[in-house]
């Protein structure tokens, strides 16, 4: 095996087995995610004026908009804040009623905890993902959920890529669960989804064709142009 399979391999083994501990803990963890989970879809969609709101800084952040993404498909109304425009204005987005899904390993990042003593003010429920539960970000929370102490892939250990793959692994968890909470269907799936081939797989027949009076009809010796 070649230095460069080998050193994939390992990465790939390593974010792996973060994922597979995260999945044993789901037990250990079982009422807060029961908790986040009610938080989100009882206040978020289905015709409520919630929103969730996700929040992240760095590479953190860039899974947050994935997350921000993918719960806006699948039937949560969801967007992406980033914490440092939020404390110049962007905060005016976050109601009481909305629920904020912050993501932080360390839990300590400087522009999430400046943000939460705003975020008190409003009175929003804040639910939090974090690699160290007792960090100020966990400890303000109403609902905290531990990816654990995660090694990083990289080899120096620093770049964030062991902790991004678990934060990601359990926000898609969450948003996946609540999707089927919701009994979202395949048809409000494609409403969703016009576009690409998810759309084109998902369109019916009924929908594409026309029909009727929808059909034009012209005489056969109309100019193309015309």
């Amino acid at each position: 095996m070649s230095e460069v399979v080998s050193s994939i391999r390992h990465i790939l083994a390593t974010e792996a087995a973060a994922v597979g501990r995260l999945a044993e803990t789901c037990c250990e963890q079982g009422a807060a995610l029961e908790e986040a989970c009610a938080l989100i879809r009882t206040r978020c969609g289905d015709g409520r004026p919630g929103r969730l709101v996700v929040t992240g800084v760095g590479k953190a952040g860039l899974i947050g908009r994935k997350l921000a993404a993918t719960f806006a498909s699948t039937g949560t109304p969801a967007l992406f804040l980033h914490p440092a425009e939020a404390r110049h204005g962007d905060l005016g987005m976050v109601q009481e009623s909305d629920v904020v899904l912050a993501l932080s390993n360390s839990g300590s990042s400087e522009e999430l905890v400046a943000l939460l003593p705003s975020l008190s003010l409003i009175g929003v429920n804040v639910v939090a993902i974090v690699g160290n539960p007792a960090s100020p970000l966990g400890r303000h929370a109403a609902v905290t959920l531990s990816i654990g102490a995660v090694l990083e892939a990289c080899p120096l250990g620093l770049a964030p890529s062991t902790s991004t793959t678990a934060m990601l692994a359990l926000g898609d968890a969450l948003a996946l669960t609540v999707q089927g909470q919701r009994r979202f269907t395949a048809e409000q799936y494609a409403r969703f989804h016009p576009g690409g081939a998810l759309g084109r797989k998902l369109m019916t027949t009924r929908e594409a064709m026309r029909a009727g009076e929808r059909v034009p009809a012209l005489p056969p010796a109309t100019s193309v142009l015309d």
